[in-house]
């Protein structure tokens, strides 16, 4: 019997490997993506190509507007720093930091996994090249984990039915991309800038665009991705 998967997919690189592997694995995937007032709000044109080419059984996008609460340069008007060194990027919470993002959207996941009787919800959080999110460690997926198999029907009458696939958390975002590639994903019709033009296009200099790019290097191919500039 196929098992059933529901997949986060924002429309990344990241996101988009997780899918390409779960796809993989045999599973029946579920794609969930949001728009939760994100300024990079074409991502999410990117997810619906993605599930489609990928062969989602569903794609939702869900509706929540995190710009309520604010704190956070992707919900609110506080500027998205550009620029930034390795150092930098990787030392502290930087203010792209959406709070409590994950632990949002894996609920959402949790119910809808529910619903279509999935018990594998997959994420592409990652624990090395990532930009210092508290809710991208390992800690934070146990943690998840054992709650969801506590707060729902499905968890107590299944003993402990979830699980949280997290198959990039210990690879580097080359090795991310490597895996991606061998799977056939077109990183072409991904997208991971945070600050987008009005056209879409990458800005090249926000955290998410250096460490993409940084990627894309070290796995030794050129990024497909459209920039305002020059990719670095």
């Amino acid at each position: 019997m196929t098992r059933k998967a529901i997949v986060l997919l924002s429309g990344g690189v990241d996101s988009t490997t997780v899918l390409a592997i779960a796809k993989r694995e045999g599973f029946q995937c579920y794609a969930l993506s949001f728009d939760y007032g994100q300024r990079h709000r074409v991502e999410l044109d990117y997810a619906a190509e993605v599930a489609r080419i990928l062969g989602a059984v569903e794609h939702k996008i869900v509706h929540i507007d995190l710009r309520a609460f604010g704190g956070s340069a992707l919900t609110s008007s506080i500027p998205v720093p550009h620029g930034r060194t390795e150092k930098e990027i990787a030392t502290g919470i930087p203010i792209t930091y959406v709070p409590a993002r994950n632990t949002i959207f894996l609920s959402f996941a949790l119910a809808y996994g529910e619903v279509v009787g999935a018990r594998d919800l997959f994420i592409g959080v990652n624990a090395i090249d990532y930009s210092g999110y508290p809710d991208c460690r390992p800690e934070f997926i146990e943690a998840f984990q054992h709650l969801a198999n506590l707060a729902t029907r499905s968890g107590v009458e299944e003993n402990g039915g979830f699980r949280i696939h997290t198959p990039l958390i210990n690879l580097t975002k080359s090795e991310i991309i490597q895996k991606g590639m061998k799977l056939g994903v077109e990183y072409a019709r991904t997208h991971s800038c945070y600050d987008p033009s009005p056209e879409g296009k990458a800005c090249g200099q926000c955290d998410s665009c250096l460490l993409r790019l940084k990627g894309f290097r070290e796995a030794g191919c050129d990024d497909p991705a459209a920039y305002t500039q020059g990719k670095n």
